[in-house]
């Protein structure tokens, strides 16, 4: 039997979600998923969430219903699968430290917006990593809160062109964890669905969605 996934969608639409969305649902597809896809966060309402294999949010902002951040939160604690990017998952409803403490992550700045920027590979070793050499990037420089139990797969070092007092902040970029019996993977990449195209970006998100709905061991 195939894995099962859910890629609900919404929020600011500077981050292009729908195409994300498509984007994601098509990778997925082709590692023999039965994805749903779904506007907004009703979905995660279903008493059978738990019954899936990997949950993907691609919501920036917007809000959630207690409900439905309980279920999601059950689900990924009792072994259901939970990967994201960008502000698509670790800035999606900035009111819920619970999913906040799911994630790993919450963004709180990208100093000079759109920039060029250099992502550190400090695990390669690690599987989702493998091959995967750093590389320069051109988006937005994810400035985030982090869990220290995180497990740092890449990074990026923060200059002081934009802001003097951060100059030389390492500040992690793509990060694994474990939220109770589930597996949570997040990469920074991803402002819009034009960055799929960048085959690093592509490949570390592919590999992170398919580690944590556990293929990839």
């Amino acid at each position: 039997m195939g894995k099962t996934a859910l890629i609900f969608w919404g929020g600011w639409e500077g981050h292009t979600p729908a195409r994300s969305a498509g984007i994601v649902k098509e990778i997925l597809t082709g590692h023999g998923f039965d994805v749903r896809l779904e506007q907004g966060t009703s979905a995660l309402a279903d008493p059978q969430l738990s019954q899936l294999d990997l949950i993907i949010p691609i919501v920036t902002m917007s809000t959630i219903e207690k409900p439905e951040l309980e279920n999601l939160t059950s689900a990924v604690r009792g072994g259901t699968g939970l990967a994201g990017f960008h502000g698509s998952m670790c800035d999606s409803f900035r009111n819920e430290t619970e999913y906040q403490f799911m994630t790993g992550g919450q963004w709180v700045a990208h100093p000079g917006n759109i920039i060029d920027y250099h992502v550190d590979i400090t695990r390669p070793d690690d599987p989702i990593m493998q091959g995967v050499n750093g590389f320069a990037y051109r988006s937005e420089q994810y400035y985030m809160h982090v869990d220290p139990t995180n497990e740092v797969l890449a990074t990026t070092t923060f200059t002081g062109e934009h802001l003097d007092f951060i100059d030389g902040v390492v500040m992690p970029v793509v990060w694994k964890r474990r939220y109770g019996k589930g597996r949570v993977f997040y990469s920074a990449l991803g402002h819009t669905a034009d960055e799929f195209a960048v085959p690093q970006m592509r490949t570390i998100f592919e590999r992170g969605a398919l580690w944590a709905s556990r293929i990839v061991v």
